[in-house]
């Protein structure tokens, strides 16, 4: 009977697979090997999306004393709940500063939220898209503006209204 020989896929893997470092085996209790790979699933990899985040908060009153120490936080699983649902958009204008929305904010947005009274949402008037206020009356739908220098809009049978989201995220700079 012949021994060795070569076989597809058998031997020591180069250094040019998917990790591209040398690699070690690990023992797991075989409970827990459908929990680690569902966690290496969901991992993103090191670095994306990710920005320091320090433990200890920032006071906006009295200042606290400094902390060395931080972890990575990743924003999108902070800003983002329904991942498939969820886009954004940038806001133009001043219609919402009373929201805290400002011109070139990035506004997070879900699809999958149903809009209630009190909630921003981005929606389509008339072919317009457009950031208001969702607000129900008896009279109906109204859009409202957080600006006293604009109207609200008021959806009427006549006009074409489509809620695209609602916003649960607005992202802004200071400078």
């Amino acid at each position: 009977m012949t021994r060795g020989g070569f076989r597809e896929g058998a031997g020591r893997k180069q250094l040019s697979g998917h990790y591209r470092e040398k690699t070690k085996p690990v023992r797991l209790p075989i409970s827990m090997i459908e929990t680690v790979q569902d966690l290496l699933k969901k991992r993103e990899p090191l670095g994306a999306g990710q920005v320091p985040f320090y433990q200890s908060s920032v006071s906006a009153g009295f200042p606290l004393p400094a902390d060395d120490q931080h972890n990575q936080v990743n924003l999108h699983h902070h800003l983002v709940k329904n991942p498939g649902q969820t886009f954004v958009v940038k806001a133009t204008g001043d219609s919402m500063i009373g929201a805290g929305i400002n011109h070139q904010d990035l506004l997070i947005v879900d699809r999958s939220i149903t809009p209630k009274t009190t909630d921003i949402i981005v929606a389509a008037v008339d072919g317009d898209v457009t950031v208001k206020r969702f607000t129900v009356t008896e009279q109906g739908v109204i859009l409202k503006p957080e600006n006293p220098n604009h109207q609200s809009i008021e959806i009427t049978n006549d006009r074409e209204f489509h809620v695209w989201g609602v916003v649960t995220a607005v992202i802004h700079g200071l400078r």
